[in-house]
């Protein structure tokens, strides 16, 4: 079967297929994949069936990384939590991922990567399971009390309640200025995580191309800002991408009121569902945090070929450069961020 490859960001029927394939998400979107390429050079390209000319019956989007650094590769998505395979049928599947494997055989790749959702179309089974993260999702279909009654009641309800009592400001929007609050806290944040922040420029390409798809909110006391995250809208789903904020006002209870002030717009916009998006699964904090806020866990299974662990996980290199990371001044982390961030999508 012969495999096309199409750009999507210029052939209007990948953005058709997207918007009629049930397993869509926000990631496979044109304007996701520009922001991806604007930001960090990568490629966008689309593996299909379907002749020039034709309407789509099936694609898998990846991304192209070029890198000295760390290789050449293709990656469906880089900075994306999943992205699906859009097919319809396990023949056409096992045809464009064979095309992309022998991309690998034949030295023009180093590695594909597929970061599917559990579905009987991941591609699982066809390429090597590579790594495993917890993925959590809020049903939206309840009304909102019910909604309220799942949150863990000391954690999640009362932090609520305690943020109301705090007259804490609420701003949304994705302006330059709620933009900037947002960078402030996120560096503050990666810097407790001992990793650099993004570049700013990455956020300000996500806030250009998805427009109102994409949006930030933030909570201030005194005027100084106290929590932030970030969220995309596709369908019927929103989902939760990123979130910083101040360790030092963490007890305002700023970040569960912004989960609940969007989780009540969510459902005023009709949408089902809330996705909390990916974790590691060391990371308890975090899982546990998602999973007071009612979240139910799934596994996600990223899959790669070839499979090379040992060169590829985590090391004592990485763990010695966190610490170098942590002592870093802000202004060379964030220069370092913008330098790596372009190696590692």
């Amino acid at each position: 079967m012969t495999i096309y490859e199409i750009d999507p960001l210029a052939d209007p029927r990948w953005m058709n297929h997207v918007e009629s394939h049930p397993r869509a998400s926000v990631f496979h979107t044109a304007e996701w994949l520009k922001a991806i390429q604007i930001s960090y050079g990568y490629r966008p390209v689309v593996l299909t069936t379907t002749a020039p000319g034709e309407k789509l019956s099936d694609g898998v989007v990846f991304c192209q990384v070029q890198s000295w650094l760390t290789g050449r590769r293709m990656v469906s998505l880089p900075f994306s939590d999943h992205c699906d395979p859009l097919v319809s049928n396990r023949e056409s599947l096992e045809n464009i991922l064979g095309y992309a494997r022998d991309r690998c055989s034949s030295k023009d790749c180093k590695y594909i990567e597929l970061r599917p959702l559990n579905s009987e179309m991941s591609g699982e089974g066809l390429l090597p399971s590579w790594e495993q993260y917890c993925f959590h999702v809020i049903d939206l279909r309840p009304d909102l009390d019910t909604i309220f009654s799942l949150f863990q009641k000391s954690s999640v309800q009362r932090k609520i309640k305690k943020a109301e009592r705090e007259d804490l400001v609420y701003e949304e929007g994705h302006s330059p200025a709620i933009l900037d609050k947002f960078y402030d806290l996120m560096q503050l944040t990666r810097r407790k995580h001992q990793l650099p922040p993004q570049p700013r420029e990455w956020f300000r390409n996500i806030a250009d191309s998805m427009g109102e798809r994409m949006k930030v909110r933030v909570v201030s006391k005194g005027g100084r800002p106290a929590a932030s995250i970030l969220t995309l809208a596709f369908r019927h789903t929103l989902v939760y991408k990123y979130g910083c904020s101040d360790p030092e006002m963490s007890s305002l209870g700023g970040t569960p009121l912004l989960f609940w002030r969007a989780i009540q717009e969510a459902k005023e916009l009709g949408m089902t569902e809330f996705d909390l998006g990916r974790s590691s699964m060391d990371n308890e904090g975090l899982l546990t945090f998602k999973e007071r806020l009612g979240g139910q866990r799934s596994t996600l299974t990223y899959l790669r070929y070839p499979q090379k662990v040992a060169q590829d996980k985590p090391s004592f290199q990485m763990r010695m450069a966190k610490q170098v990371f942590s002592r870093m001044p802000e202004n060379v982390q964030t220069a370092a961020g913008r330098l790596l961030y372009r190696h590692i999508g």
